[in-house]
């Protein structure tokens, strides 16, 4: 993602009917800072728009077309960190194309299990010059923090700092197609977790389930 021209967190589309949304942690798209943001797919510094760039669009009350739960934003960070999951609308590039048209789409998986035996982590760090790709499977790690409670997807993979939050835990990846399906985001317990090499993500379960319905049926409604 890009803001105020400086590159921040990291997206990923989520399919949906308008081929227009993007999937990112609610930790890095809360805030006033999202007014003025850009979801630029597959950057890196030797290329930084190799697709183009897709803007967050904007309401007439000037308010930018981004979903997280209301709990999350009432709560907080820590005690509502099973909720730290967010979509955006983004509008389409310079040529008139939607983002899922150009790069393709996830599909967002909610139920599943917390075990998966292989998933494929994608992260941007602010500082590297292109995205780390990691694959390693996932385990179910329950807090014992009563100020941040919940269970969470927990994935070992070396050097994923700041920046890479938002950056989707992908199953049954496809690499013709660079899609799969999107079982959770780096995000949730500590925003993501305390290291560099250990991450963590909201379970996606029936709320982030109806937080996407909102967000098509946002969509659907212009």
């Amino acid at each position: 993602m890009k803001g105020s021209g400086a590159y921040f967190c990291t997206a990923s589309v989520v399919s949906s009917p308008g081929r227009d949304l993007v999937l990112s942690a609610a930790h890095c798209l809360i805030g006033s800072d999202t007014r003025q943001i850009a979801f630029v797919p597959q950057y890196t510094l030797a290329n930084p728009r190799p697709y183009g760039m897709f803007p967050v669009l904007r309401d007439s009350a000037g308010r930018s077309k981004i979903w997280i739960a209301s709990r999350y934003r009432t709560e907080g960070a820590s005690k509502a960190a099973t909720l730290d999951v967010a979509f955006a609308q983004v509008g389409p590039d310079a040529d008139g194309e939607e983002a899922e048209d150009v790069v393709g789409g996830n599909r967002l998986v909610t139920g599943a299990t917390f075990n998966h035996p292989k998933v494929v982590l994608i992260g941007h760090p602010a500082p590297a010059p292109r995205p780390r790709v990691c694959v390693n499977k996932t385990t179910k790690f329950t807090s014992t923090d009563p100020a941040s409670p919940g269970s969470f997807l927990r994935i070992d993979c070396t050097g994923y700092p700041g920046g890479t939050s938002g950056g989707p835990f992908i199953t049954r990846f496809d690499e013709d197609t660079a899609t799969g399906d999107v079982v959770g985001v780096i995000g949730g317990w500590e925003t993501g977790g305390p290291t560099a090499d250990t991450s963590y993500s909201a379970y996606f379960g029936a709320e982030v389930r109806k937080l996407y319905q909102s967000a098509v049926a946002g969509v659907r409604a212009e």
